[in-house]
């Protein structure tokens, strides 16, 4: 499994944010998307940066209710990790655990931003495929 059939079944639709968004209207993204992260990104179409409900829960907590109305390039991550259409699950869901990171951008050969997957999309990716051969499996020894 790739992560352009994770996308197929997703969907490649991204939420992003301007950078000098404020941190309420990221909220409301969150909230209004049922989403726990978003790309940064000034123009739509490339990866600037990337923010998570834990950057606003950890700011809250370090800053007060001020962060608030501050820009979410205040709160966001910039060294953020990508990754393509023909990456394998399996190698992503290991680099993903591995970095303690929940998100990842994915981009095309050119750096464009054509979708966003989650460690939830892995994990279900996973026990989908799991399914499909176990199913398999069980067909061909009763067949």
């Amino acid at each position: 499994m790739r992560v352009k059939d994770v996308l197929k079944n997703k969907g490649a639709a991204v939420v992003t944010v301007r950078p000098d968004a404020t941190c309420r209207a990221l909220l409301e993204l969150l909230a209004e998307h049922n989403i726990g992260a978003v790309v940064v990104s000034s123009d739509g179409v490339t990866v600037g940066g990337i923010v998570s409900e834990r950057d606003i829960v950890r700011r809250l907590n370090d800053r007060g209710d001020a962060v608030l109305d501050g820009p979410v390039a205040d709160i966001a991550s910039w060294q953020v990790s990508t990754c393509t259409l023909d990456d394998p699950v399996d190698v992503l869901s290991g680099t993903m655990t591995q970095r303690r990171i929940r998100h990842l951008p994915v981009v095309d050969a050119a750096g464009h931003l054509v979708g966003i997957v989650s460690i939830g999309d892995m994990v279900k990716t996973t026990i989908d495929q799991l399914e499909f051969d176990r199913q398999n499996l069980i067909d061909y020894v009763q067949g």
